[in-house]
């Protein structure tokens, strides 16, 4: 007998996964969109199989807008385990050395100065950055080490919350591109004795943050009550990962000729920069960029319903 073929629903919007510990990022989307039986889908930037925390999920038109959200800031809490490296530099790898731990809070509190700004950093081997079309990751099992440029980053915030032992907490506020594992291994290696990421929770990405997140398993119970569409109650709007932009309503006119792809005038715009913009009817239908001369110039339309 033939199998019947699936039919995905299309559904818009943005959905802020806790990811479970153990779950690749992309695992976590598969599940999710195949709770929402969602059409199209994507996720904003991928989190280590052995972190949790704010994953934003992006479904239909949000996919359109999903790189702003990768480009955004995020925040981190981080255990990190001193006086043992890694081959990962997180728990998950093995085990290159042991060394004494001789660390009181005021040493730790005294290196943190040095990360904090704009700071550089050497990618890890275990990474998804290609060299040649292959991710760094798949040279590293293979037991290749290459050579990778530092990248510029910025720390906002990296503060000391508790040292128990020979553990750690901190909390990070970075810029994108920002590697946790990195930044604790060489923290480690300032202090002389080494140190890898035990733990690791992803608090903040762009505008949203732990408080807005729903679990795996609360999805699970929504579906196994209601079906796909009971999840739709928990996917927030299009352009919420944007809503610190400028928003500009237009009118009939203007919105019709935008979104034929023509630039437009609209006088409450800012001088420069991106916005949001809403038709007369207070409908999302895209993003632009204000221009020269002042007019709106579309850069992402949304589709008509």
């Amino acid at each position: 007998m033939a199998q019947v073929k699936r039919v995905r629903r299309a559904v818009s919007g943005i959905m802020l996964l806790d990811k479970p510990k153990g779950l690749t990022s992309n695992a976590a989307l598969q599940k999710v969109r195949w709770l929402l039986n969602a059409e199209k889908a994507g996720h904003t930037g991928s989190l280590d199989p052995l972190a949790t925390g704010v994953l934003p999920l992006c479904f239909g038109e949000a996919t359109k807008f999903s790189q702003y959200l990768l480009d955004a800031d995020k925040g981190y809490e981080t255990r990190m385990q001193l006086g043992v490296t890694t081959t990962t530099a997180d728990a998950e790898g093995e085990v290159l050395l042991r060394r004494p731990v001789e660390v009181d809070h005021a040493r730790l509190e005294s290196v943190l100065p040095r990360f904090r700004g704009d700071i550089k950093q050497v990618p890890p081997m275990y990474s998804a950055i290609k060299r040649d079309g292959q991710p760094l990751y798949k040279l590293a099992r293979a037991g290749e080490v290459v050579e990778r440029e530092a990248r510029s980053v910025t720390i906002a915030r990296l503060e000391l919350l508790e040292l128990d032992g020979e553990t750690a907490r901190l909390a990070v506020a970075c810029s994108k591109g920002t590697y946790i594992r990195t930044l604790v291994e060489d923290i480690g290696e300032l202090l002389g004795c080494g140190a890898h990421v035990a733990e690791l929770r992803r608090t903040q990405a762009g505008p949203f943050d732990l408080s807005q997140t729903i679990s795996l398993e609360a999805l699970e119970q929504a579906h196994a009550e209601g079906g796909a569409e009971a999840l739709d109650a928990f996917l927030k709007p299009v352009d919420s990962g944007l809503e610190h932009w400028p928003l500009l309503h237009f009118s009939e006119h203007s919105a019709f000729y935008w979104l034929q792809g023509q630039p437009v005038r609209a006088p409450e715009a800012p001088k420069y920069g991106m916005v949001r913009v809403q038709d007369h009817n207070g409908r999302f239908i895209g993003i632009g960029e204000v221009s020269d001369d002042g007019r709106i110039a579309p850069r992402r339309l949304i589709r008509s319903e």
